[in-house]
């Protein structure tokens, strides 16, 4: 059934208890939603609490159009202007932003935005270059129908240098396009990142790796490419796994840093990632960070610091991205 927004929703008579079962059912990371405010928040999680979309502001609309916004720039416009969105989730133990679902006046959903785009005849350069690379995905077996775009093309708020931000939600599919990118730079089709491209890259990151350790996990993750000249990454988003219900708290113990054997990496590039460690106190490791998403495999020694959380039950977990830039926050191979 198509997601028809909650506007169009009320026009067709639902009442709020269908709305918010639509809502439920569709939302997703990775999904845009905007309030009549001129506000576009980035969903983080796949169920509600209290009634509320767990999110980030991303985007204020201004007279220039949609001006982007860093995380301590969003806490503070919400502080001042809209402390209504400012929320603490009692699962997550956390701090983020949360949208009361009558509050949404749009979702943007990222396989809907590439389909329209792929069926528009007026594009611009960043558009073109989206098209080319789907097209080319396409010809070289990639099922498209599974993919969407997200980031500033979503919204319609790209620039002439814009990146392009795939998303794919089926898990086979993803790893198709993963070998697809290797081969297609391999065949010269696609291109590497340039040392200028991954400078750029490791300074929006403004992660606690190294240059060098930052771009020897990632050039292993076959996510990331050039198409004419512009850099595009593919995430991947699981629809059926949803985030922890109300009967799966968590509560934070505290920093902790450790060296731990990943065991199951099959959830590695899942959102969030997880990776089932041999640690006999950790149970896994769990990153909500696109920086650490896909970073180690089965068999592999890792160095590991962040957020130690425990649920309701004793089990402890490692937590990298307890905030949106996860400072001090890192996972890292030590032994391949």
């Amino acid at each position: 059934m198509a997601y028809y927004g909650i506007l169009q929703l009320k026009t067709k008579g639902y009442n709020y208890k269908e709305i918010m079962t639509l809502t439920v059912r569709h939302i997703a990371p990775k999904d845009f939603i905007e309030t009549a405010e001129g506000l576009v928040f980035a969903v983080v999680m796949s169920s509600l609490e209290q009634n509320k979309a767990l999110c980030f502001l991303r985007y204020v609309k201004s007279e220039q159009g949609w001006k982007k916004v860093a995380t301590t720039q969003a806490n503070a416009f919400l502080k001042q202007h809209r402390p209504h969105y400012l929320y603490y989730s009692p699962v997550l133990d956390a701090h983020l932003h949360g949208v009361p679902i009558d509050h949404i006046n749009v979702h943007h959903q990222p396989r809907t935005r590439l389909r329209q785009l792929l069926q528009s005849k007026n594009q611009d350069l960043i558009e073109s270059d989206t098209y080319q690379l789907c097209d080319l995905l396409q010809e070289n077996g990639v099922d498209v129908v599974q993919l969407g775009i997200t980031g500033s093309l979503l919204i319609g708020a790209q620039h002439p240098d814009s990146d392009i931000d795939l998303v794919c939600y089926q898990r086979q599919t993803f790893q198709h396009c993963r070998q697809m990118i290797h081969t297609l730079i391999k065949q010269g089709q696609l291109q590497s990142l340039t040392e200028a491209d991954w400078r750029q890259s490791y300074g929006r990151r403004d992660c606690a790796l190294s240059f060098a350790d930052y771009v020897w996990h990632e050039q292993r993750k076959c996510n990331k490419a050039m198409i004419n000249g512009r850099k595009f990454d593919l995430s991947f988003i699981d629809i059926g796994n949803h985030a922890p219900s109300k009967s799966e708290t968590y509560q934070k113990c505290g920093f902790v840093k450790l060296q731990c054997t990943i065991t199951d990496d099959s959830g590695a590039f899942d959102y969030p990632a997880e990776f089932i460690v041999d640690d006999r106190q950790i149970d896994r490791i769990v990153s909500f960070t696109a920086t650490y998403t896909g970073q180690a495999m089965r068999g592999e020694t890792v160095e590991v610091s962040g957020t130690l959380e425990q649920d309701q039950h004793g089990v402890k977990r490692i937590v990298i991205g307890s905030t949106r830039e996860a400072h001090g926050e890192y996972m890292r191979v030590i032994h391949a």
